[in-house]
């Protein structure tokens, strides 16, 4: 299945850090995320993007992951030639992973 089935994300970011959280849409499915989900797996996942490293913080009283992925804006806003230099398609294309 493909994460956007169980859960949803929001993004943010700071200079080159992007921020994503993903949040499950029912409490039970948390697990889930927690086991496939791993700071391993977005490196793998985002490895042409993410150039630094990539922490995980759980906040289980909402069901969600919170990643801080460094080097990940080719710079950050006022420096990157990205198109989407906040990266907030980040939380999108996350979604589309298949765990």
């Amino acid at each position: 299945m493909k994460l956007k089935e169980i859960a949803h994300s929001r993004t943010g970011d700071k200079g080159n850090i992007s921020i994503i959280s993903l949040i499950a849409y029912k409490q039970e499915d948390y697990a889930l995320l927690k086991e496939k989900v791993t700071p391993e797996k977005l490196k793998d996942y985002f490895h042409d993007i993410v150039h630094g490293k990539i922490t995980r913080y759980e906040i289980e009283s909402i069901g969600a992951l919170n990643f801080v992925m460094e080097d990940a804006l080719g710079g950050g806003v006022t420096r990157s030639l990205a198109i989407d230099m906040h990266g907030k398609t980040l939380g999108s294309a996350l979604l589309e992973m298949e765990i």
